[in-house]
């Protein structure tokens, strides 16, 4: 069986700022030492470019996951120790998942979005059992992680839904949330 390993969703946006390239690099390089292969979306650019080299550059294993029009537009990136290419978006987040002993959602815009409220998502409905861990660099995912308060506060969520995911501070922290073994979870229902 193929060893799981960590599944990194972030952006491919090159205008961000440098200390959210600094924690992608840092990201990469322990995932790399982890021994754990690193999962990505395959991007050759931004956050997802710069966390694909650094686990290169650290002898890691890396594999991107794309659908097959982006490689189509040349966003791949080539020099990944496995490719896999997929007819489309849903079957590029399946395989991901499906690829992950534990998730880290690094900073991105909508498509880091969509991929994260997914994978918890899944996480509440049994679909997904590995651990979901929210990179909070610089502060990023605050205003998110306050929603979802209110999502709570306001009966939409129970506050035991809260343990779907954690939240790191630092790259050493993320890695190791995502490697722990994670706990089975039994969620009160939601009504």
């Amino acid at each position: 069986m193929e060893t799981k390993g960590i599944t990194v969703y972030c952006a491919s946006s090159t205008a961000v700022a440098d200390s959210y390239f600094e924690a992608a690099r840092e990201l990469g390089t322990l995932i790399a030492r982890s021994g754990l292969p690193l999962i990505t979306g395959a991007g050759n650019m931004g956050l997802m470019g710069a966390v694909n080299d650094a686990a290169l550059a650290a002898g890691g294993v890396t594999v991107g996951v794309i659908p097959r029009f982006m490689v189509e537009r040349g966003w791949h990136h080539t020099g990944l120790s496995r490719l896999i290419v997929t007819d489309g978006m849903h079957s590029r987040k399946e395989t991901m998942a499906s690829l992950a002993r534990g998730v880290i959602a690094l900073p991105g815009g909508i498509g880091t979005f969509e991929e994260l409220m997914e994978i918890i998502t899944w996480r509440q409905l049994g679909l997904y059992d590995g651990n979901i861990v929210i990179f909070n660099v610089d502060g990023y995912y605050d205003n998110l992680l306050a929603m979802l308060g209110t999502a709570v506060e306001r009966g939409f969520m129970k506050v035991d839904h809260r343990r779907l995911w954690s939240v790191a501070a630092d790259a050493a922290e993320a890695v190791a949330m995502a490697t722990a073994e994670p706990s089975p979870l039994t969620l009160t229902p939601k009504f």
